[in-house]
């Protein structure tokens, strides 16, 4: 499965938010989106994910353009985790996972499947644990984590991720990022919008960095990490000790 953007360009209030960007992710990748706030990030995230439509330009999921795909195919084709997603539900964390199986209600009945994907993506996000307790007494990264499982329960060859990893504590990044990693090694798609650098280097295959809603560099963590480009995206200088990314100092300007 591969997911191409195609010159996208957006503007939201006649301010330009995106502009020209190319971006492709195939099966057995890991992209990460990176870029300081405001890059447009989440808005070009919600283009791929058939959230948003793009001013110009389009997308393509296996050669199909987005806008030919029936709602309920594309439902099956591709799954998002939004940014900092609102629970308005006193359900419990199994049945929020659950719904993550509702595109496959229109293509078949089977509950023992169901059931069993459910299972699989409670246990990847090591939330099974909570699979009793209502998602509303939950922690913000326990909810994060169920919410993710539930993306991660309609198993569809194309995994969107907003800033998936925000709000954890530390293990539970690296769980979330060994997570992401597997499901690429397995032959899925995944985009994740990340802010932690030395996370990205580690764990994703390539990394598309936006300036200013452009593709400021995409291609594999070292030739996109480099010092000029930080500079140039986020207007600091960095420390590398040890594979780690450390943000030193704020760069005049």
């Amino acid at each position: 499965m591969k997911l191409v953007a195609e010159a996208i360009a957006l503007s939201l209030h006649g301010a330009p938010v995106l502009r020209r960007v190319d971006a492709a992710v195939q099966g057995g990748e890991l992209l990460g989106l990176i870029g300081a706030n405001g890059a447009g990030k989440s808005t070009l995230l919600r283009v791929l994910a058939g959230l948003r439509k793009a001013g110009v330009g389009r997308v393509l999921l296996d050669g199909v353009p987005l806008r030919h795909l029936a709602p309920g195919r594309l439902a099956l084709m591709r799954a998002y985790l939004p940014q900092d997603p609102v629970v308005h539900w006193s359900l419990r964390a199994a049945e929020v996972v659950a719904l993550g199986r509702l595109p496959h209600a229109h293509a078949h009945a089977d509950p023992a499947a169901d059931a069993a994907a459910i299972d699989r993506a409670l246990a990847r996000t090591g939330t099974t644990a909570l699979r009793h307790r209502r998602v509303d007494e939950l922690s913000g990264g326990e909810r994060m984590r169920v919410l993710l499982a539930r993306a991660l329960a309609v198993e569809a060859p194309v995994l969107l991720a907003d800033e998936p990893i925000a709000g954890l504590d530390p293990l539970q990044q690296l769980r979330i990022m060994q997570v992401l990693h597997g499901l690429a090694e397995e032959g899925t798609a995944v985009i994740a919008v990340l802010h932690d650098l030395t996370l990205a280097a580690r764990f994703c295959t390539r990394l598309l960095l936006l300036h200013e809603g452009k593709v400021l560099a995409d291609g594999p963590p070292d030739s996109v990490l480099t010092d000029a480009h930080l500079a140039e995206a986020y207007g600091i200088s960095v420390r590398r000790e040890g594979g780690l990314i450390v943000p030193w100092a704020a760069l005049a300007g």
